[in-house]
């Protein structure tokens, strides 16, 4: 476009359009210097109005800095003038009245509860459950709310964040660049969360919300429950049946006696006695894994007369006890003549994944019929589960596991068939005789 000039109020104010731009510009000479401006607009109508309201602007400012006054800000401006405000002023007033958060922020109040959750839980939490809250933090909840006020947080912004911990990244052919490069990253790694860990993640965004209500820097915790929220399918937790089990340590036991190297041949009997360990126990991974020769003594229990194993067990419940199947008895005989240990020293240490996983995979026993993936944990629920198939009491296997009668009844007994009763299930009444009068009564009658 080629360059156009026009002069307004008395030749005072320039009205013009550089080469090749679409919109006009607006200048004046006041108090000693040019002071110039865009209209915003590509209208010339426009665009004049603009200037002759613009100019009159700068001959108020221009007396009231004769004065020594001071000069009303940009936004007083647009809320009283009646001058027509440019697209562009429009804007920055806008941003203008986006003010930054004044109160503490949402990643403020994660570091204030990480600090005191480190200290007050010492020594009560495993170490690894204090980590797995900081991992939590770190990895997926403060991206999403670390720059977010806190008194901000609200039920409605907890459901945004469920949505977008179940979203997967978007599709990276849409993206190019680096930006494109790292999301098709994230793609290939994203796993969608279990509902146990969502849930998880939304406890840690209710402790930080809480020690933000203590620090009063908001004045209630919002209600973080789920909406659409039915009641969960109940599923049994993932066991070795009977027959599986005999596999199972078939199984280990071979490769104990025939290691695939002789060099593993140690860490094969260790395992082999650890899975008769636990599935005689019903210890947790982590209680095992802490566990000493001092925590277990040999004892003839006087109700059965066998040998048992009395274990003082130290886990996330703290310090409890357990008596064993005779079968763990042998076992532990094996483990202290095999290593010959000082009665401080622990009897199993980390859980040998690897070689669990491996035994599972070559016996085709990785999931149960349901997809349930089994782990470590598994001979602890073979343990349980069996135990109830043997009539044992509910109440004493909820102690000796430490654990809630509640929990036994809800994950294990619903798909335990001999914990059902066929004899007070399949109960009928007795019909009742039918009066036959004799024949002399009903003479009588007649």
């Amino acid at each position: 476009m080629p360059a156009e000039s026009h002069t307004i109020m008395d030749g005072k104010v320039h009205v013009y359009r550089r080469e090749n731009s679409r919109r006009w510009q607006c200048s004046v000479y006041l108090g000693g210097r040019n002071h110039r401006e865009t209209t915003g607009f590509d209208n010339l109508a426009f665009a004049i109005d603009f200037a002759r309201g613009w100019y009159l602007e700068r001959l108020a400012d221009d007396r009231l800095r004769r004065r020594g006054l001071s000069l009303p800000n940009a936004d007083e401006r647009i809320a009283t003038d009646n001058v027509p405000a440019s697209p562009q002023r429009l804007k920055k007033a806008a941003k203008r009245k986006k003010k930054k958060p004044t109160g503490p922020t949402f990643g403020e109040a994660a570091d204030v509860f990480l600090g005191e959750y480190r200290v007050i839980t010492q020594g009560e939490r495993n170490e690894e459950h204090v980590a797995q809250k900081e991992r939590s933090l770190r990895l997926y909840i403060r991206p999403f709310l670390a720059s977010r006020p806190v008194d901000e947080v609200d039920a409605g912004l907890i459901q945004e964040y469920r949505v977008h911990r179940l979203s997967a990244p978007p599709d990276p052919t849409i993206l190019r660049g680096p930006r494109g490069a790292k999301i098709a990253r994230q793609r290939r790694t994203f796993k969608l969360p279990s509902r146990s860990t969502l849930d998880k993640e939304i406890i840690v965004i209710r402790q930080v919300l809480k020690t933000a209500n203590r620090k009063r820097w908001i004045a209630a915790v919002p209600d973080l429950s789920a909406p659409y929220k039915s009641s969960r399918k109940v599923s049994h937790r993932a066991w070795f049946s009977p027959e599986d089990y005999k596999r199972l340590y078939t199984a280990t036991r071979e490769r104990a006696r025939n290691p695939l190297n002789e060099r593993w041949r140690w860490e094969c009997e260790q395992f082999h006695d650890w899975v008769l360990f636990m599935a005689n126990t019903g210890l947790r991974p982590d209680e095992a894994s802490n566990l000493q020769y001092r925590d277990v003594s040999i004892l003839l229990d006087d109700a059965t007369n066998e040998r048992i194993l009395q274990i003082e067990v130290r886990g996330k419940r703290g310090v409890g006890y357990c008596k064993s199947m005779p079968g763990a008895v042998q076992p532990f005989l094996r483990l202290r003549k095999r290593n010959n240990p000082k009665p401080t020293e622990v009897i199993f240490g980390p859980v040998q994944r690897e070689l669990l996983n491996a035994v599972l995979d070559e016996l085709d026993l990785k999931k149960d019929r349901e997809g349930n993936a089994r782990t470590a944990y598994s001979l602890r629920h073979t343990y349980i589960s069996m135990r109830l198939m043997e009539g044992a009491d509910i109440y004493q296997i909820a102690k000796n596991c430490r654990t809630s009668v509640e929990m036994i009844e809800k994950f294990y007994a619903s798909h335990i068939a001999n914990t059902l009763d066929a004899s007070a299930i399949n109960v009928r009444r007795q019909p009742r005789p039918r009066k036959v009068a004799s024949a002399a009564q009903a003479l009588a009658e007649a």
